[in-house]
């Protein structure tokens, strides 16, 4: 059993970011672990952020669904959750995959107003309407309850949208355009990455500029939400634009291309660095695609795709499925692609900007929980 409880951890790991461009809702960890009515079990369990996860997945028809994690650093020494389960989640408070703070208090709703991602809470609005008036709005807060397909997420307000409902605060959009450092060198967020004193230190990763997540503000000032100190402002943050995978009508990987990153695109890119595509193909499109098929590139605010590939690709200008529209990229060919248009590798093999695509198209994505030790865990049908 702790074999499989652990294979889930790792599966809920894959769905975990702080980052602004690819994090799609925010949660309280340490509320989400306590929801014993969902399952019966113990009074608190890391595995409840696996319903969660899934939940959101079905919410947006999407597979592969990131979540903006806040935990308070209490519940690192939480002795309701099992000593594998604290030290999961210092690992991956290491990795920069939840966000860790002294205390929580509003820290999620201030991510969320920044971000303009919808907080998953079974809180009502009415708590936070004094200092959040936005929550008032449709969709932005979601609550996750028990249904006869398994535990669901219903808007607390409306009926509520697969999409944030507001774009990123004006306060949100200033503190993302510029890089913060930390005065605490080893801040996994704001530094070189993770915890000196870490028994997972030898491990750690260095969050990039691109995907650092938005500071909070204490008096004012840009804080380091986790070491309280202040930040300082080190320069402008490197463009980014965000893209989606569609396969077969579903979006099966969303990824992001920075000035100071490109990203290579196929059916198993090299070094692990690139977007794999290869699990979610049919046999005759894994002849075709390439290892590395396409890369993406973004210069001035374009981005340029280029054929890296044995077989060609092409570009469906304005998203047009004509055949007589598409531009065909033979090996090394580049071109520039404007806001609508559409890279394709292969067959029902598309890839676009995620503003494209308004639903991820898949009724019933994979989960997370498939894993999960006891049926009280496991999601109905699967």
């Amino acid at each position: 059993m702790r074999f499989e409880v652990s294979k889930v951890l790792d599966a809920i790991e894959a769905r975990l970011t702080t980052d602004p461009a690819l994090a799609r809702a925010v949660v309280d960890l340490a509320e989400v672990v306590r929801y014993a009515d969902l399952d019966g079990g113990r009074p608190a369990s890391l595995v409840r952020l696996g319903l969660l996860v899934d939940a959101l997945g079905r919410y947006v028809s999407e597979e592969n669904v990131p979540v903006y994690v806040v935990t308070p650093r209490g519940l690192l020494s939480d002795t309701d959750l099992t000593s594998n389960e604290r030290m999961v989640v210092r690992r991956w408070a290491d990795d920069g995959k939840v966000e860790v703070v002294p205390q929580v208090e509003d820290r999620v709703l201030e991510v969320a107003e920044m971000l303009g991602l919808p907080v998953l809470t079974r809180d009502r609005e009415d708590r936070f309407r004094a200092t959040r008036p936005w929550v008032a709005e449709p969709g932005r807060l979601l609550a996750l309850v028990s249904a006869q397909g398994g535990p669901t997420l219903v808007a607390r307000v409306g009926r509520g949208e697969a999409t944030p409902p507001v774009p990123r605060s004006p306060l949100g959009e200033r503190l993302l355009a510029r890089v913060w450092r930390c005065p605490s060198l080893s801040c996994n967020s704001y530094g070189d990455g993770g915890d000196s004193d870490s028994p997972f230190a030898d491990m750690r990763t260095y969050t990039s500029p691109v995907s650092q997540p938005p500071p909070t503000l204490r008096a004012g000032a840009p804080t380091c939400p986790r070491h309280g100190d202040r930040l300082k402002d080190v320069g402008p943050r490197p463009a980014t634009e965000v893209f989606s995978v569609r396969i077969d009508g579903v979006i099966r990987q969303r990824f992001v291309v920075s000035e100071d990153r490109g990203m290579v695109v196929g059916r198993a890119p090299e070094g692990g660095s690139g977007v794999m595509l290869g699990q979610w193909l049919t046999d005759d499109a894994r002849k075709w695609i390439s290892r590395g098929h396409v890369q993406f590139t973004l210069r001035g605010g374009q981005v340029t795709v280029t054929d890296i590939s044995m077989n060609g690709s092409g570009v469906r200008p304005g998203g047009s499925m004509d055949d007589d529209a598409r531009i065909t990229l033979r090996r090394d060919e580049s071109r520039v692609l404007a806001e609508d248009d559409i890279v394709e590798l292969y067959h029902a093999v598309l890839i676009g900007r995620s503003k494209l695509w308004a639903s991820g198209g898949n009724v019933q994505p994979e989960s997370v929980m498939g894993e999960a030790p006891t049926m009280a865990f496991r999601p109905v049908g699967r």
